[in-house]
């Protein structure tokens, strides 16, 4: 069945994964209702609930620290069990003190929910957790509470990233997290297609993270595993920025050599066009906008009706030279209020849909070439994170080469072919004339826009229910100069026994997007 199994990892993770969740579980189809295009065996299990009833459960492990799951309970509507009447004292017979924890009272969201009411309108000031907006039931074994730090300590704040890689390792000694908490669902699955892993890069989640996926490649060495790695991109105080940084530079040290693809994401973009209703201060809006963008490029992974596509298909166009990892995820929505399709001061988005020449956020120009007439070129919204930090002349570019692009469109209208299945020789003729390898995938399947979805899109009308996408994975020059930029501030931040082994490591990373072409030649530049 090519299941996926996902791990997330901290707040900002569940956020983002759960309107991951809620989107999946809206493709669900009952009754007379036509067959829903979502194979759900790819990421839900079926299991037997407390009833004996069917249930249908992500296959997923969530990670929160202390006071990060609000007032969802381990123990939900479908596994829970009346209490023997009767308490068992055991051997002590005296008397006992119990000390709680001040429950979370469940927000009005949830409350409709568990009546069958229809839910009132979230808002910013509602969502106060990520379990205030989920629509989906969990198995108990999803649900891991690490009870060494609270959320949002102010004693203690999770926010460097050797107090993750040192929680990771204190509990692995007690308990083997793998063995314990992802092993009993990736066993179950009939034939594992890949594992993605959601966290937060710039904290100690990058830590937990980093040691977590070095485990796993122990254990499945062969297995496909794309991690997502979000980045906060709000300003801040400077000796918090170069910390965020510091602990980004250690996470792509780490991680990019060990994943399949590793995708860092930006939760405050730097461009935001105007038909974006968006506060970066929300984790609710922030994560929605970021949700758009990845459970579009993913879409092909868990189609039914022969058209899925695996991890492995989908990131072999984008890896051209056997370390090149990194990939760069943008994405445009189909035509918000009806802007006309050639207004630039949007950025190049939909219009570069069309033939000819398209502009780029740098605002260079390139031509089209002959096989890449109608390609998804720039879209509106970039999410690989940018360190504010100076890049060395050595590195500077002023136009963006790509080796690899995967493209995934969603809406009505589009060729419902996919072209991921194009051969070695196609390959083969794209890198000797030094050009990008491009693949594409079209869905009819529009992206839901559900009531625990912001209205961060600013549609032609209010009542919209799902929206077209366009969305795009590649690897280009500027993951060079995103990590070059992450490198230099290590060389300032990092103690000398750490600061060669990860400089040299990040140069690497940085050679790796130069091979194969040179910057003065306009036949290489997209």
């Amino acid at each position: 069945m090519h299941e996926i199994v996902t791990l997330q990892l901290g707040q900002r993770s569940n956020y983002l994964a759960t309107h991951f969740w809620n989107a999946q579980e809206s493709y669900f189809t009952y009754g007379d209702e036509e067959q829903s295009p979502i194979d759900h065996n790819i990421h839900f299990r079926q299991g037997i609930g407390a009833d004996g009833s069917d249930t249908f459960t992500p296959r997923t492990v969530i990670y929160d620290l202390k006071g990060g799951f609000g007032s969802m309970r381990k123990i939900n509507a479908l596994y829970e069990m009346e209490d023997e009447p009767g308490l068992q004292q055991g051997l002590w017979d005296g008397g006992k003190a119990i000390q709680r924890d001040p429950t979370i009272e469940k927000s009005d969201y949830q409350r409709s929910l568990d009546e069958g009411l229809p839910p009132p309108p979230l808002t910013t000031e509602t969502v106060r957790y990520w379990s205030d907006f989920n629509r989906v039931f969990y198995h108990p074994r999803s649900i891991v509470q690490l009870n060494d730090y609270e959320l949002n300590s102010k004693l203690m704040p999770f926010e460097n990233w050797d107090m993750g890689e040192e929680l990771f390792s204190s509990l692995d000694k007690e308990h083997d997290l793998l063995d314990r908490d992802l092993r009993p669902f990736a066993e179950e699955c009939d034939q594992l297609q890949g594992l993605q892993l959601i966290t937060s890069a710039d904290d100690a989640w990058g830590g937990f993270a980093s040691r977590y996926l070095d485990k796993i490649r122990d254990e499945y060495g062969k297995t496909s595993v794309w991690v997502w790695a979000i980045e906060d991109g709000a300003k801040d105080q400077r000796s918090k920025l170069l910390q965020r940084m510091t602990n980004s530079a250690r996470s792509v040290h780490e991680m990019a050599t060990m994943a399949s693809l590793y995708i860092p994401l930006s939760d405050s973009p730097a461009f935001v066009p105007d038909w974006i209703n968006f506060n970066q201060g929300s984790r609710w809006h922030t994560s929605a906008l970021l949700c758009t963008a990845l459970e579009s490029m993913t879409i092909p992974s868990r189609l039914r009706n022969g058209k899925l596509e695996t991890f492995s298909q989908i990131e072999g166009p984008l890896n051209v030279n056997g370390n090149q990892r990194i990939a760069n995820l943008r994405f445009s929505v189909d035509d918000p209020k009806k802007l006309d399709a050639h207004d630039t001061s949007l950025g190049s988005g939909i219009a570069a849909r069309g033939e000819g020449r398209t502009v780029n956020p740098t605002g260079n120009t390139s031509d089209s070439e002959e096989e890449d007439a109608g390609a998804i070129k720039d879209l509106d919204i970039d999410l690989l994170p940018w360190a504010a930090a100076p890049v060395s002349r050595t590195r500077r570019r002023t136009k963006r080469h790509v080796f690899g692009r995967v493209e995934v469109s969603r809406g009505e209208s589009g060729d419902s072919e996919s072209s991921l299945e194009r051969d070695a020789a196609y390959r083969a003729r794209q890198r000797l004339a030094g050009r990008p390898i491009t693949e594409r995938f079209h869905s009819g399947l529009k992206f839901p826009l559900l009531d625990s979805f912001p209205r961060i899109f600013k549609m032609s009308s209010s009542d919209e229910q799902s929206v077209g996408v366009y969305s795009s994975l590649s690897t280009e020059s500027s993951v060079a100069v995103r990590i070059e930029a992450l490198r230099g501030i290590v060389g300032k931040n990092v103690g000398l026994d750490e600061r060669e082994t990860l400089s040299n490591g990040l140069d690497e990373i940085c050679e790796a997007y130069e091979e194969g072409w040179h910057s003065g030649s306009d036949e290489d530049d997209d």
